[in-house]
């Protein structure tokens, strides 16, 4: 996808995040109840490493969220539309090298299930499995972790 501008979030974006997020057709059935109810704030936003990507007409492709302290990727979308277009790809890429700018030497991931090989295939690799914390959790998750060195 040509003309993407990947741009530091404001708090001004934090609804525009929070309906990307819940527009998801990976967090639909099985995985709705994760972010049932979550939203992204302005207070999180201002907290952490968030980042969007924009289309070529101001719209809202995707973003991520990585947390600094500890290291984690810990919301990371790509709009249903913008899916299998590179988005994802350049998201991550962008948050590894915030990583590196930020002098960390490795990024945490509790993946979403299907999203494990999508991450793997960016050089993620898997560290472990976190256990259900039910009730909005009743599946295992994998953990990754990217390197940064």
């Amino acid at each position: 996808m040509k003309n993407v501008t990947i741009r530091r979030a404001t708090g001004e974006d934090a609804a525009s995040l929070t309906e990307l997020m819940h527009a998801s057709g990976a967090y639909r059935g099985r995985y709705a109840s994760i972010i049932a109810g979550y939203r992204v704030t302005a207070d999180y936003v201002a907290r952490h490493q968030v980042f969007v990507a924009d289309g070529e007409h101001g719209e809202l492709l995707g973003f991520y969220g990585l947390v600094l302290d500890p290291p984690e990727l810990d919301l990371a979308f790509v709009a249903d539309p913008a899916q299998g277009t590179g988005i994802g790809r350049r998201l991550v890429r962008h948050m590894l090298a915030r990583a590196r700018a930020a002098g960390l030497t490795g990024v945490r991931v509790v993946a979403h299930p299907p999203a494990t090989d999508f991450y793997r295939r960016l050089g993620a690799q898997r560290t472990g499995t976190v256990a259900p914390t039910p009730p909005k959790v009743t599946w295992e998750r994998p953990e990754l972790r990217f390197d940064t060195a």
